[in-house]
């Protein structure tokens, strides 16, 4: 008889709409190994494994576990501690209690750094403990991915919010700027350009944090495009900085606070949204200007999910399991595109993905550094999945002819 070991699944960082779909794809395919005799999840992350705050998951029906697959953010609860070699010991120390053979964590780029300072702890330690991550993020960030779970259904969101906005823009014109998540890396604010349909179509400015900002050149862009168009639309990241890499936030709203990881706030204000609109107001003189932060909402929205994501999602808990069990490394679930459309999965060493991070590749970025190639296109469109919205305009060539004459 196979010895009876214990696997423990935990979420970390940010919720996302399909988070659950890799704990519940996890959770099933540990059930297949007979030698994995409990399955726990740890509430609230790695906080909760340091506190001894665990489920058994494998008292779950199968029932309950696909409903909640199908259900966004994180059903474990999540945390944005930022464990240090302490705590990473403290967590080994836990596991090693419970004598958990397979630590499996859910997260980003700092998720992946907690599970690799764990697997070197139980090395140390001499412990047999397989560490994998498990990747997740809407900010599509993560090192040697061709993309992470969770982007494509939050770039789903932004490309149809968008779309709305355009067509409301469109019926009353003005200036409207809406501010996505994505700290160093623009795919996500990118995405909006995915909801344009006819030439006119906004947003018709993208700025990105893979370029530095430079509010008199958007200023330029806001008016230009007001003149041509009557109206502007534009999509800005909550990373914009200036030629020094200092936060436009910071120019906004003077002392910033930090996060547990040392990162700016960027998410919790709507002082970049309702300080560019400002400027706006104050240098162009354009008397409706609207602004928006899109905040938390495109995280976890309910009813727009890609189902290109959810499998996906679903697959790397599966293939995290498999690579456990199977493997003799640690390591990260990496996806990789094969041909148009297609994915593979890859285990990497964990120090080549840990506290890294991905950015917009330029062949991404148009020459005026506003703007999205058809590469991105491309790149982005088979991630939205199925049933994407569309928008239909009456037809001009209807129009009556002018009867009435001046004088």
């Amino acid at each position: 008889m196979a010895t009876q070991t214990k696997a423990l699944i935990a979420q970390g960082g940010g919720p996302t709409a399909v988070i659950n779909q890799s704990l519940v794809g996890a959770v099933l395919e540990c059930r297949k190994f007979p030698q994995i005799d409990r399955i726990y999840g740890a509430l609230h992350g790695v906080r909760g494994i340091v506190d001894e705050d665990l489920l058994d998951l494998t008292q779950e029906t199968t029932n309950n576990l696909e409903l909640v697959a199908g259900t966004p953010s994180s059903a474990l609860g999540s945390t944005r501690d930022k464990p240090d070699r302490a705590y990473c010991k403290a967590i080994f120390e836990t596991l090693q209690a419970h004598e958990i053979s397979y630590f499996l964590y859910i997260g980003g780029n700092d998720s992946s750094d907690t599970v690799r300072i764990v697997a070197e702890e139980a090395k140390a330690a001499g412990y047999p403990l397989r560490s994998i991550h498990i990747p997740k993020t809407i900010d599509n960030d993560i090192v040697l991915n061709d993309h992470t779970p969770g982007f494509p259904s939050a770039a789903r969101f932004i490309a149809q919010a968008f779309m709305g906005i355009n067509l409301d823009n469109k019926a009353l014109p003005g200036v409207y700027l809406a501010v996505v998540m994505g700290r160093n890396a623009g795919f996500l604010t990118a995405a909006s350009a995915l909801g344009k349909k006819f030439p006119d179509d906004g947003p018709h400015l993208i700025h990105m944090p893979e370029r530095a900002f430079d509010p008199n050149a958007f200023l330029a862009g806001v008016k230009a495009t007001f003149d041509r168009h009557g109206r502007c639309i534009v999509a800005v990241s909550e990373g914009i900085h200036d030629t020094e890499g200092k936060p436009i936030l910071a120019r906004l709203a003077g002392e910033l606070q930090r996060d547990a990881h040392g990162n700016v706030n960027l998410s919790g204000t709507g002082a970049l949204a309702d300080g560019l609109a400002t400027l706006v107001k104050d240098r162009l003189a354009i008397k409706r200007v609207r602004a928006d932060t899109f905040g938390y909402m495109q995280r976890s929205f309910v009813g727009c999910v890609s189902d290109v994501d959810q499998r996906e999602a679903r697959e790397v808990g599966e293939k995290a399991v498999k690579f456990a069990l199977w493997g003799d490394r640690d390591g990260s679930v990496t996806i990789q595109r094969v041909g148009n459309y297609q994915v593979d999965y890859e285990l990497v060493d964990l120090d080549q993905v840990a506290a890294k991070t991905r950015t917009m590749p330029d062949a991404f970025v148009d020459a005026a550094g506003t703007g999205v190639t058809d590469a991105f296109h491309m790149y982005l469109r088979p991630l939205l999945g199925s049933g994407m919205t569309n928008e239909y305009r009456l037809q001009t060539s209807n129009r009556v002819a002018k009867l009435r004459r001046p004088g």
